[in-house]
């Protein structure tokens, strides 16, 4: 501690590549601006009751976020972000067979595996 003290003067100028003043603000900066979003709804939900609708509409928002990006991925090609509906036929089986494996285990972790192992597979084999 005493020998960052002692360098205090080194660690606030500017001279030459030594700009950890800088790097440390930016740090600091870059957490308030990733703790703010996450703070301020739990401190503002905290003391109020939630309306029934509200939590009934929530209950959807993961599920339907999931899937336009698993859509987006399997279905959308990003040259022209054009529609292509079997561009690839191995991520569409492996979804396939994880919604099978997920409805019946309701597993998150063994859905997630399964599809892993699946577009690796079927990657290898088509």
């Amino acid at each position: 501690m005493e020998q960052l003290i002692s360098n205090l003067p080194l660690l606030i100028s500017d001279t030459g590549n030594n700009k950890i003043l800088y790097h440390i603000i930016v740090i600091i900066f870059a957490g308030c601006a990733a703790f703010i979003p996450r703070y301020f709804p739990i401190l503002f939900f905290s003391s109020r009751k939630i309306p029934q609708w509200f939590n009934e509409w929530m209950k959807y928002v993961p599920v339907s976020l999931f899937t336009a990006l698993v859509v987006k991925n399997i279905f959308v090609t990003t040259a022209g972000y054009r529609f292509v509906p079997l561009s690839h036929v191995d991520q569409i089986i492996a979804a396939l067979i994880v919604m099978v494996i997920a409805y019946f285990t309701r597993s998150m972790s063994i859905s997630v595996i399964t599809g892993l192992v699946a577009v690796w597979i079927l990657s290898l084999v088509l």
